[in-house]
């Protein structure tokens, strides 16, 4: 199938745009793959001159020719539009109507010179149809024609530099060295004959035009002449637009893809009936192409796979090699648009560019802040490892900070190159400063809790230290308590320090941080000796009592009293309760400054007695000292104990320490009865005169003395049996009631066995059995009444023989 030429009316005789019409030429024949590799061909002629006829043989079209044996009348209206066949560079060819027509008469010429100066205007090669017999006439029909073609190239502000072929139809016998020349000097003759702008007065026709020149021989007399002609002017359209070509200088060339708005857009000025600037429409049609393009490009660039697929891995994460995919995705799209606006103007074409590639840019935008964000959480995370296994291993903690910051930044730097995007100069100084400023607040947290942790090790080992042996001094209050105590905490507290600085140096901390600290960690001690002080302050009047019933119930060795009224009682009390009352003055207020203190002489002249007269005398003086809710030369911050507050624990402590000293004074009384059961030493002597004859009696006779003497023992039995001594150590009266309960069930229980040993005598011999011992246990429930451990005893009559001891005993 061979090639189209796709014929199209472009403007109607009306002067009509078909608008759709030209865009589908435009398709079908490509017209916008060619850029600027295209030429565009018009003619123009009077009316009936064979134009069409010649496009037709030239290139290879059907456009409408007239039919000779109609009549001669207008065939072509308003303009066509077709591609010459067969011909390279594509050659756009336009087939103007013919001037002079009888159908628009002599006074509508405003549609020939629109469609003239149209033609001027978009073609590189204007041919010019003209019979040969015209030349040299001063009136003849292509005088209008030339002087139109002049006049109307006068609207165009920057004219192209236009060929005009002037074809000679049917030449005669005259040579054409003769005929051209004549048809220069008429065509310069009208040139200079029209008027023309002030800027263009003295320029030349060759400034606006190529003149060329060419005769071709009748086509109704002499066709095959004709066509053999027309096929060597054919040759001379053949890469028109290269340089010595028919077109080789032409201007301001519109590119293939914006022929169809130029062409629109030059038509409406024109209609329009006003000057054409072209340098103007060239920047409009550029302006207005470039920016299709750009939109185009952006358009495909957000729906591009490639991009997409990007796009969607970066909202995943860190993508490798980010911005070489992201790079090579912009620069396909950005060259693409270079290749279709090559040929628009420069400048438009740059800024158009720039347009496109910061809208490009500024769309993708997100996705590299986006990016730039996972390198800053990279980054910071490793700062966060490194740190973590910097501090792990023993390293300082500045030096840790500044590597590990170091490490963490060149991370994110290399990363930066990996994600950097050629078209884009993106400034990343403030992800960077983000980062800084994110690892710098991490360190500061882990400094804190570093340091949180430092302190809180120092203040427990501080707490340690302090409070278990201050509340041991404490306890132990004397003389020298708050001595020990500022000891224990110079000493301490100037351990803990040395050790918090050797701690602290690896911070780098500045100094006067690093003295707050200090400070803070002396405060601590002092607060917990101050805190363990109030507290056991809380507990002063338990440690009162412990401490004057320690001094009231053990002597000098720590050894139990045992109150056998040989003690001063008062005495003891007074030493007691000095004890006490030295032990409130310790607890009464915080003594950490060293300085000196009256505390413990105002209470013991206000609070410990020292007599009758001198109480009545310090009565007065008692009121006044503690009736303060301060001590003098103390603080209140340092008060534990105020004035007031130590008379209402003084009271309360003699109140309930009166009862142990009132145990003491019954316990006195009670040894001294109990050492008086004894007859006095008069009445031992008067018993010893008056019982010398009966005592002279029992020496003579020995059987006296042995009775005495087994009345002795068993009395001394009876005696260690009953505990009689202990129990009348509680007194005569107890000592009795006491004896009498033990004394009748014993009696009773000797009557018992009597009248058993009397039954006995009355039984039928049986025959002998050995008598069980009584033993010791045996024979003392027996005496408390109780049965004996054996439970069926059978005494016979030599068992009750052979112990006639027992009814004695039991009954005694």
């Amino acid at each position: 199938m061979g090639e189209e030429c796709f014929a199209t009316q472009l403007i109607d005789g009306d002067g009509a745009f078909n608008v759709e019409g030209l865009e589908r030429f435009i398709r079908a024949v490509h017209l916008a793959d060619c850029g600027l590799s295209y030429a565009v061909v018009s003619i123009m002629g009077p009316q009936s001159s064979g134009k069409s006829t010649l496009l037709n043989h030239l290139f290879k079209t059907n456009f409408r020719e007239l039919d000779a044996f109609k009549g001669r009348s207008q065939t072509t209206k308003g303009i066509w539009i077709a591609k010459g066949i067969g011909i390279e560079p594509c050659t756009i060819v336009m087939d103007l109507e013919g001037t002079d027509s009888r159908e628009r008469g002599e006074d509508d010429t405003t549609f020939e010179k629109q469609i003239s100066l149209f033609a001027l205007a978009i073609s590189d090669i204007v041919m010019i149809n003209m019979w040969c017999h015209d030349i040299g006439r001063e009136q003849a029909a292509n005088r209008p024609l030339l002087k139109t073609v002049f006049q109307v190239m006068m609207r165009l502000f920057s004219p192209r530099k236009t060929t005009l072929l002037f074809v000679i139809r049917d030449k005669t016998k005259t040579p054409m060295k003769y005929l051209e020349p004549v048809l220069r000097e008429d065509i310069q003759k009208i040139w200079s004959s029209i008027s023309k702008p002030e800027a263009h007065k003295e320029t030349a026709l060759s400034e606006f035009f190529n003149v060329e020149v060419t005769a071709l021989p009748s086509y109704e007399e002499k066709e095959e002449q004709f066509k053999e002609q027309v096929a060597q002017l054919r040759q001379r359209f053949f890469n028109s637009i290269a340089p010595r070509g028919l077109a080789g200088d032409r201007r301001g060339v519109i590119p293939g893809s914006a022929f169809s708005f130029s062409a629109q857009q030059i038509w409406a000025v024109i209609r329009e009936n006003k000057d054409l600037d072209l340098p103007a429409h060239k920047v409009m049609v550029a302006t207005v192409r470039c920016e299709e393009i750009a939109n185009e490009k952006l358009g495909r660039l957000a729906s591009d796979e490639n991009w997409l697929e990007l796009k969607t891995a970066v909202q995943s994460g860190r993508v490798a090699g980010f911005g070489r995919k992201l790079s090579s995705i912009l620069d396909f799209y950005l060259s693409e648009y270079d290749m279709e606006a090559a040929y628009f103007d420069e400048g438009v074409r740059t800024a158009k560019r720039e347009q496109l590639e910061s809208g490009a840019l500024n769309y993708v935008h997100s996705t590299f802040t986006a990016m730039l964000g996972h390198l800053r959480s990279k980054a910071l995370e490793k700062f966060k490892n490194d740190l973590e296994q910097s501090l792990k291993s023993g390293k300082a903690f500045a030096a840790a900070v500044r590597d590990c910051t170091r490490a963490s930044l060149l991370e994110f730097d290399r990363g930066l190159e990996d994600v950097t995007v050629e078209q884009a100069d993106w400034d990343a100084s403030k992800v960077r400063d983000k980062l800084r400023r994110d690892i710098d607040s991490h360190a500061a947290s882990v400094r804190t809790a570093k340091l949180a942790k430092l302190k809180a090790s120092s203040e427990s080992k501080l707490t340690e230290a302090l409070a278990g042996p201050v509340e041991s001094l404490l306890e132990a209050a004397g003389d020298d308590t708050w001595a020990s105590i500022r000891n224990l905490y110079r000493r301490e507290t100037e351990k803990a320090v040395s050790d918090f600085t050797s701690s602290l140096s690896g911070f780098e901390l500045d100094q006067a941080t690093h003295d707050t600290m200090i400070q803070n960690l002396e405060e601590f001690a002092r607060g917990v000796i101050e805190k363990k002080a109030r507290d056991e302050a809380g507990k002063v009047l338990i440690h009162m009592k412990d401490r004057f019933s320690t001094v009231f119930n053990h002597d000098k060795d720590s050894i139990p009293r045992v109150w056998t009224g040989k003690e001063d009682i008062r005495a003891i009390t007074k030493e007691a309760r000095s004890a006490a009352l030295k032990l409130l003055a310790v607890f009464a207020a915080i003594r950490l400054d060293d300085k000196p203190d009256k505390i413990e002489n105002a209470l013991s002249s206000s609070l410990l007695e020292q007599g009758p007269v001198s109480q009545s005398r310090s009565i007065e003086a008692s009121t006044d000292l503690l009736a303060s809710s301060t001590w003098e030369e103390i603080p209140p911050r340092n008060t534990l104990i105020t004035p007031v507050q130590c008379k209402s624990i003084w009271r309360q402590f003699k109140s309930e320490t009166e009862y142990t000293i009132t145990q003491a004074i019954s316990a006195q009384e009670a040894h001294r009865r109990s050492s008086n059961w004894l007859p006095p030493p008069w009445a031992i002597v008067a018993i010893a005169i008056l019982g010398f004859n009966e005592f002279m009696m029992l020496l003579r006779n020995p059987v006296y003395i042995l009775g005495l003497f087994l009345l002795f023992i068993v009395s001394y039995a009876v005696v260690l049996q009953f505990n009689i001594l202990e129990e009348f150590r509680r007194g005569m009266l107890s000592g009795l009631l006491a004896l009498s309960a033990r004394f009748l069930p014993t009696v009773m229980n000797i009557l018992r066995k009597l009248a058993d040993e009397g039954h006995k005598y009355y039984q039928p011999p049986q025959p002998p059995r050995p008598a069980p011992s009584i033993d010791a246990p045996s024979f003392r429930s027996r005496s408390q009444g109780q049965p004996p451990l054996s439970s069926n005893p059978a005494p016979d009559s030599h068992s009750s023989s052979s112990s006639p001891a027992s009814p004695t005993l039991n009954s005694s």
